[in-house]
């Protein structure tokens, strides 16, 4: 039986080589193609998929941290709860009118604070209607508040903490049913605002 004739341009293997091992064994150091030799590619030494001096695999960005910090959504809910409500008691002693959309605005903005930064903990949006339902009440009762110090001589401050309770009964006194009812979508808003800031 007769060995194959390797192709003319190819370099021969010696006779002691096995079949499948390296075809280079048999080149003296110094020749182009083996590492360490300078060939013109600034590539050649690499193994392909290996990072090297010009470039390989590229580093994978790290995975982002998965949002589930009930604390920080919670402190993100309140802190917007507070800007929101005084937002909301300030347009409704600008207008003397309570404006429901407005409170629908302040449980959204509650709900999207509170779902971006806390993340998608199951408790967040429950926990953001909560806020969402006292937040509008207070603005509610800073906008009463606001009204009121307008024609007495004192000032919102004073009525806000010295006489919360005739607050209140004022309060009481002017919310009619679409008042309850615009607290209850301010809550849904919440409730699906957090879950969609976190989605």
């Amino acid at each position: 039986m007769s060995q194959p004739v390797p192709p003319p341009n190819q370099p021969q293997q010696p006779y002691d080589a096995q079949p499948g091992g390296n075809p280079f064994a048999g080149q003296q150091p110094g020749q182009p193609g083996q590492p360490g030799v300078a060939t013109g590619n600034p590539f050649a030494g690499q193994q392909p998929g290996q990072p090297g001096q010009f470039g390989g695999v590229p580093f994978a960005p790290a995975p982002a941290p998965a949002r589930n910090n009930v604390g920080l959504g919670l402190l993100a809910g309140v802190v917007a709860a507070v800007v929101a409500a005084a937002v909301y008691g300030a347009i409704i002693g600008a207008t003397k009118h309570e404006i429901g959309y407005a409170a629908v605005g302040v449980g959204f903005l509650v709900g999207l604070a509170a779902g971006k930064v806390g993340g998608r903990n199951p408790v967040l949006p429950v926990l953001s209607a909560v806020i969402a339902l006292v937040s509008v009440y207070f603005g509610q009762l800073l906008g009463e508040a606001m009204i009121a110090a307008k024609e007495l001589p004192v000032t919102v401050s004073e009525l806000f903490f010295d006489h919360f309770g005739l607050l209140n009964e004022a309060w009481k006194a002017d919310a009619d049913p679409l008042t309850f009812v615009f607290i209850a979508i301010a809550a849904f808003a919440a409730f699906s605002g957090a879950k969609k800031a976190a989605g």
